[in-house]
């Protein structure tokens, strides 16, 4: 009996335990929710019973009574419900009016309003369905910046399908990131195994063609033609662009010869594909031959017959085009801008009735690389005046560049403020260094090393330019060491730097430095000394009057020296009265340029500082014999109201007004003694 009831109370024991165990388990975590809403829950040790406070109790029957209530809604339950019907396949009847799926649409792009909505598809268990997954997508990727959460709920999709994955791709293509396009396709779409279809590759071509991957675009041409695709029109037409823009205009031809079915797209992408591969003669075979023309076709033949210089033909394009846009305008204006007929260009720009940035910047540009600085000013000027379009970065650099020239150093500092107050405006490392240029020209250096330390990009022009500015204004110990800064900032000089830094040792006469830098340009950067580096060095210790190390130097020379070098050991011979090396030279640069004026007008002025007047009227009958003859020099003028001083004429009759200067003050000297005596 004893046996038996302990036999009994053993069972009894190990079953309460299991009890205790199993309550335990339910009521821990219960326990620490109510914890968390101040509410107490308490086992006894020793008894089966809980326990809950009267407050605690009221607290846990509310909390029960609002977890028995239905989810809140976006929507009416009475009017718009929708049924929950089904189609053969099981899937669960949807379409666009649904109410949810309204409200998605009309959203806007706030987040947290669309998480109300995806949370109410989870609810409704529409979220799978495909029209609801394809809508939550396709809104994702309106911004660039909720693509990210496109592709987590992409993930969680069960059976996503093309046009998901499409949307997805297009929205990385048109945000310029064709990179992440290809990527969700490799390891995504196909990852999930989502058949393609006839939308999915133009998309991935496209991508390829920004990224110039003509290989990748050769791949999914070969899934192209597996699924049997090749001949979709739509399909042809980007693959005829991948291989134009990828200079494979044979590849593209062959793409076009599959089929004679084209449209407008087609004969557009082949004339384009051929003028800028420079076939400019199969271009106008397809535009002869295309039934129907756009405004596309005609601009796309007038930049063919821009590109070879052919201005005849494309003027007699722009002539016979039934319907011009400004793109039309730009082309031929930049065709006569490219050959340097300013007259031609000004007449087409005075006659467009409407102009955009492209148009202004051309001329701008154009009258720029003319050196017309003033007439760049008086058109940006006008630019202004008509507000048709706003400057750009372009702009301002051709303006900047005029100032600079002109030393207007009052519209440079306009345009600086100007750039400071439009944040559409970003000023890369060419709008900078143009910046800085006007000020170091202008002579402003603490403007100019202003700019240059807000530089976040540094490139060798930006430091070039710096060293230039302290250079010509006389620094040449703070050019030195803005040369040696760059070198330890890790930027690499080039022969340009050289230039300036061997012409700051010329303006301030320091000679051992010069000779410094000369050498280490060509041991340690390994760079040829080019005639402007040559001329810099014999200008230096022509200066200095080290004219016998001038003559060693050009002696070294291992190319034919040019007119310039030439001119410049001329001068320096000339200045420092070395009359029998001068003579040397100048006839050395008679042989080179027998019609040029100016060595004979050197040499004429060498003969008469030393008195040699016999030697001066025989370089007078040699000139006369020759035709040469003096052209009128003009001095220091002022142009118009651009406030500059400049010389017309080139270096030589610059040359001529130095030289009759020094024989003038010469004779002034000779008379004055002769006076004393």
């Amino acid at each position: 009996m004893s046996a038996g009831r302990s036999h009994h109370e053993s069972l009894y024991a190990h079953a309460l335990a299991h009890m205790r165990t199993t309550i335990h388990s339910f009521v821990i975590p219960f326990q620490r929710n109510l914890k968390a809403q101040n509410m107490s829950i308490r086992l006894k040790p020793g008894k089966s019973t809980i326990h809950l406070s009267s407050s605690s109790l009221d607290k846990f029957i509310k909390t029960q009574k609002n977890l028995s209530k239905s989810y809140p809604r976006l929507w009416s339950d009475q009017k718009n419900e929708e049924p929950n019907d089904t189609n053969d396949q099981g899937v669960r009847i949807l379409n666009l009016s649904h109410p949810i799926l309204c409200i998605l649409d009309s959203s806007g792009p706030s987040l947290k309003q669309f998480n109300q909505v995806h949370t109410q598809l989870i609810v409704n268990g529409l979220f799978q369905h495909p029209l609801a997954a394809s809508r939550v997508v396709k809104k994702l990727c309106y911004s660039s910046f909720t693509v990210p959460h496109a592709i987590e709920l992409f993930c969680r999709l069960e059976n996503p399908d093309a046009f998901i994955c499409n949307t997805i791709m297009r929205s990385f293509v048109n945000s310029n990131d064709p990179e992440n396009a290809l990527t969700f396709y490799y390891h995504q779409m196909v990852g999930k195994c989502v058949l393609p279809n006839h939308y999915t590759f133009p998309i991935l071509l496209k991508a390829c063609a920004e990224m110039g991957l003509v290989r990748e675009g050769e791949k999914i041409q070969a899934q192209i033609l597996k699924v049997g695709l090749e001949l979709d029109l739509f399909v042809r037409n980007v693959l005829i662009h991948l291989y134009s823009v990828c200079g494979r205009i044979w590849d593209a031809r062959k793409v076009y010869d599959l089929s004679s079915e084209c449209d407008l797209v087609t004969w557009n992408s082949m004339i384009d594909g051929y003028v800028k591969n420079g076939e400019v003669g199969f271009a106008r075979w397809f535009f002869d031959e295309m039934p129907d023309r756009d405004v596309f076709s005609w601009n796309s033949m007038i930049a063919g017959y821009v590109g070879i210089g052919d201005m005849e033909m494309a003027k007699e394009l722009f002539g016979r085009m039934p319907v011009r846009d400004v793109v039309s305008w730009n082309s031929l204006i930049d065709g006569y801008a490219r050959i340097r007929n300013i007259a031609a260009a000004r007449e087409f720009f005075d006659l467009m009735d409407c102009r955009n940035v492209v148009s202004w910047n051309t001329m701008l540009a154009l009258y720029v690389r003319s050196k017309d600085y003033c007439e760049c000013l008086r058109l940006f000027d006008r630019m202004m005046e008509a507000a048709d379009a706003k400057p750009n970065e372009a702009t301002l650099m051709s303006v900047l560049t005029a100032c600079a020239h002109l030393v207007r150093l009052d519209l440079g500092k306009w345009v600086h403020s100007y750039i400071k107050n439009n944040r559409e405006l970003e000023p890369d490392v060419l709008l900078s260094t143009a910046l800085l240029t006007m000020y170091a020209k202008c002579g402003t250096m603490d403007l100019a090393e202003d700019v240059f330390d807000k530089m976040t990009d540094k490139s060798v022009v930006s430091w070039n330019s710096l060293i230039m500015g302290y250079g010509m204004h006389g620094y040449g110990q703070k050019a030195l060491e803005m040369f040696l800064e760059m070198e330890d900032s890790g930027v690499k000089p080039n022969d340009a730097t050289f230039i300036c830094v061997l012409s700051a040792c010329t303006h301030a006469g320091m000679v051992l430095e010069g000779w410094w830098c000369f050498d280490l340009m060509h041991r340690i950067y390994m760079i040829e000394p080019k005639v402007e580096h040559y001329g810099c060095m014999i200008d230096l210790l022509g200066r200095a009057g080290l004219t016998k190390h001038s003559e060693e130097l050009v002696s070294r020379i291992p190319m034919e020296a040019g007119p310039a070098l030439w001119g410049a050991f001329l001068l320096a011979c000339g200045t420092h009265s070395n009359l029998e090396l001068g003579e040397i030279v100048a006839k050395r640069l008679i042989e080179l340029e027998p019609g040029d004026i100016g060595p004979y007008v050197m040499l004429s002025n060498i003969y008469a500082s030393a008195g040699r007047w016999g030697d001066v009227e025989n370089v007078r009958n040699m000139m006369a014999k020759k035709g040469l003859q003096k052209e009128a020099g003009s001095s220091l003028v002022h142009y118009g109201d651009c406030g500059t001083k400049y010389f017309q004429g080139n270096v030589h009759r610059r040359n001529l007004l130095y030289s009759m200067s020094r024989e003038m003050g010469t004779q002034i000297k000779l008379s004055c003694r002769n006076m004393v005596g």
